[in-house]
């Protein structure tokens, strides 16, 4: 199984082309940071959506800068460039796709709400959208809600403790 799942920045906004058959591809790079301090690097992933996926509404929000959680299928491809010179690219075909954050901001501040969910293969939207919604044409701020799934949950403390072990 070839799955490989990642979080990064988009580093320039979407293309979206058609191939003589009329299948759209929506195409983007994402740039994935690695390691700290002097060890700290980039690598860079080209990736693809695929038919409907890449006609939809979900490549107007795919800009530079946005910060993406992507799940595919990794693929490594050697080729020439123009010049002659071997070269090597990392590709995925992207299977699900989740917006989690705007353009450049940083994580847990301000921003666009997300709902959650995404793209699934097969082109079949997540309950919740895949991507921020936007009222009139107006960006929204996310509201600063506190949900804590566990709030109502006892603690670990009222459970009972029973010394007899079973075996």
């Amino acid at each position: 199984m070839n799955i490989y799942s990642f979080t990064g920045r988009l580093a320039r906004d979407s293309e979206t082309r058609f191939t003589p058959g009329g299948m759209a591809i929506c195409s983007f790079s994402v740039a994935v940071d690695y390691g700290f301090g002097e060890n700290k690097g980039t690598n860079w992933l080209r990736c693809s959506l695929f038919g409907k996926r890449a006609e939809g509404q979900l490549p107007k929000y795919l800009v530079k800068g946005t910060q993406v959680a992507i799940s595919g299928e990794l693929r490594i491809r050697e080729y020439d460039d123009k010049d002659g010179n071997k070269r090597t690219s990392v590709d995925v075909s992207v299977d699900k796709l989740d917006l989690i954050g705007g353009r450049n901001e940083p994580q847990g501040g301000g921003g666009y709400q997300q709902q959650g969910g995404g793209y699934q293969q097969g082109g079949q939207q997540q309950q919740g959208g895949g991507f921020p919604t936007h009222g009139g044409g107006q960006n929204k701020p996310a509201q600063q809600t506190k949900n804590d799934p566990f709030a109502d949950s006892p603690a670990f403390n009222d459970v009972p403790v029973d010394d007899d072990i079973p075996f």
